[in-house]
């Protein structure tokens, strides 16, 4: 019999053989491969979308109109598109939501980027410039000195004066946000790099000339230039996502925050079982990164809309449906979360340092920055048992601030018990970052669990 041993972190409780390491270790590996798909086509909210609601109708969904009324049944599967970046998608289950509830796995389609503003074209002493504005909290400096490209949805106007939305990707490098010469700022390793947004973020895309970005954007959709009415245009680095390290274990990509877990998500919907008799829901929202304050994000009415048409819809309607059914429902908010850095461990609580690759991480805060509660973590550590590992656990230190998710805010607005969770990363908000093979696995079964 192959030798047992424990692996750090998954436990004490739940020892694998070096066969069943192996199988873990291939089983992150695969599902890494097809996590990094996914983020290569989704440069920015729209197209992540998108991608999500090809997936979805692959695996039986139907895409419902919110202007229509709903006829739903058990085991029926739908979802809905709003704003073109979010997505809330559902399997009916086979008892009312106001008796057995909703399972919901929250997200965000977002990631922090440079946005391209409405009259961008600036040309200054010999070169093309495209102007732009910060989106989110990037790491600014991470976006020095790469290959960029533009992404994102044109407003058209049809050929009966109606608007359309088309997505555009010019998929090859035309952009860079160039440093500034070492000989020029000798002090800048010593005193450290300061960038103003304003000034020292402005992409080169040229040379002297003109610049007729609508043309090109029409030539990208397939319309005439005069069709094109407004945009919403990204950069992204052109750099795919890949397994790094010397064992393959570690993810090198850009938008893991919070990919990851739309992705896993949307995995684990899609295996949703039949017959089960919770309704299985994901909220995935864009505009999480400045604050979620829109009709698409996590402070709009999205989820709330959804989830009270499903429990009207029933065809077994059930008295005060949506309250009873938000008393016995469980949302995990699902964003990543900060795995403590080998040169910076001084960050971290001592006792609160997730590590790569061990499993999911509960987050807590006192002042409610997450949701969690002492029963929604015992509830999510009992997920992370059923799939055979110990969870981790997250609490920013006393001197530091904390930052926030959409699950406040679901909670807040729904009255729904909420556990805020996430896998394990570094680098959090660069323009590439780095998280664990293994743990995009585990975060996939995990939810697929909850959904069980």
């Amino acid at each position: 019999m192959a030798e047992t041993t424990s692996f750090t972190g998954l436990g004490e409780e739940f020892p694998r053989t070096a066969e069943q390491l192996a199988e873990l270790a291939a089983a992150g590996a695969a599902a890494t491969r097809k996590l990094l798909g996914f983020i290569d086509r989704s440069p920015t909210p729209y197209h992540a979308a998108e991608n999500i609601a090809a997936q979805l109708r692959d695996n039986g969904f139907e895409q419902l109109a919110e202007r229509d009324a709903w006829t739903l049944a058990p085991g029926q599967r739908g979802f809905v598109l709003r704003g073109g970046t979010t997505v809330v998608a559902f399997v009916v289950g086979a008892s009312s939501p106001a008796v057995s509830g909703f399972r919901i796995v929250g997200a965000h389609t977002d990631s922090p980027a440079l946005r391209v503003k409405p009259q961008p074209v600036r040309r200054q002493h010999g070169y093309q410039q495209l102007g732009v504005e910060i989106y989110g909290a990037p790491l600014l400096s991470t976006w020095l000195d790469r290959d960029l490209s533009l992404a994102g949805q044109l407003a058209c106007r049809d050929e009966r004066g109606g608007l359309r939305e088309l997505l555009v990707d010019f998929r090859q490098p035309v952009a860079r946000v160039c440093s500034l010469a070492y000989h020029l700022d000798r002090k800048v390793n010593s005193d450290g790099l300061v960038l103003n947004p304003q000034k020292h973020m402005v992409p080169v895309v040229g040379l002297e000339g003109e610049m007729d970005l609508r043309r090109r954007l029409a030539a990208l959709a397939g319309c005439a230039p005069e069709a094109v009415v407004d945009f919403d245009l990204r950069l992204y680095d052109t750099h795919k996502g890949t397994l790094g390290g010397l064992d393959d274990e570690l993810v090198f990509s850009a938008r893991l925050d919070n990919l990851v877990s739309c992705h896993a998500a949307t995995e684990a919907l899609c295996d949703a079982p039949e017959g089960m008799q919770s309704t299985a829901v994901i909220a995935l929202y864009d505009h999480e990164e400045c604050g979620s304050r829109s009709a698409v994000g996590a402070a709009g009415t999205a989820l709330r809309d959804v989830l009270n048409r499903i429990a009207l819809a029933y065809p077994e309607g059930q008295m005060q449906a949506f309250p009873r059914a938000m008393a016995a429902s469980l949302l995990v908010s699902a964003d990543m979360a900060h795995a403590v850095h080998p040169n910076y461990p001084d960050k971290h609580d001592e006792e609160h340092m997730p590590r790569l690759n061990r499993g999911m991480v509960i987050k807590t805060n006192a002042n409610q920055s997450y949701a969690t509660s002492s029963r929604t973590s015992a509830l999510f550590a009992e997920l992370c048992r059923a799939v055979r590992y110990a969870p981790q656990h997250y609490v920013a230190r006393g001197d530091m601030a904390c930052g926030s998710t959409i699950g406040p805010m679901a909670a807040a607005s729904l009255g729904v018990q909420t556990v805020d969770v996430g896998a394990p990363m570094l680098a959090m908000h660069s323009c590439r970052e780095l998280c664990g093979t293994i743990d995009v696995h585990l975060a996939i079964e995990t939810f697929r669990q909850l959904f069980r």
